[in-house]
């Protein structure tokens, strides 16, 4: 309740919070967003605060440690598709920030929905297809359409709570200025 009260939705823009995110959507896939959650202060441990250089510099031995922590999801391919996603991070950001590239899928501006019930929120659109696309082609992992829109979602580019949710008009509020 809390990071529905105070986090997810709300617009972000700084790289590091955003490849967080985009890790942990890519973790979640298949999972429960509330075992992620659970295991958040884990997967900050365990990957550097996800501070893009330090986890590009991971090697296999680290890999294989990570592999064996219990304070993650102990899936290979997530945890390389981390290790890759921070080098494709430091690829992109010699060109431009993750904040723009992932941005520019909505022209800079949250896109308001206004859905009324949960049946209404889809599990991907057009622009997460094309984001989870541009993705890929620089080099991410673990980045599908679904886990796109998720990321979406959290990360405010879309505004997806339901107008009878108060969090609505405030994240609303939040995309216009």
């Amino acid at each position: 309740m809390s990071y529905h009260d105070q986090e997810w939705g709300v617009p972000l823009r700084d790289d590091r919070a955003l490849f967080e995110l985009l890790c942990l959507e890519g973790a979640q896939a298949g999972l429960s967003w509330l075992t992620i959650l659970r295991k958040r202060v884990g997967y900050r441990r365990a990957f550097a605060d996800f501070e893009a250089v330090q986890v590009a510099s991971f090697n296999a031995a680290r890999i294989e440690r990570l592999v064996a922590d219990a304070s993650i999801v102990r899936h290979r391919g997530k945890i390389e598709a981390v290790v890759q996603n921070a080098r494709a991070l430091l690829q992109l950001q010699s060109q431009t920030s993750l904040a723009d590239f992932v941005w520019r899928f909505v022209d800079g501006r949250p896109v308001q929905n206004r859905r009324a019930t949960l049946t209404e929120v889809p599990a991907e659109t057009a622009e997460s297809a094309a984001l989870s696309k541009a993705l890929r082609k620089v080099g991410f992992g673990f980045v599908g359409s679904t886990t796109c829109y998720a990321f979406m979602q959290a990360t405010g580019l879309v505004n997806d709570h339901l107008t009878s949710c108060p969090r609505h008009a405030v994240c609303a509020e939040l995309g216009s200025s």
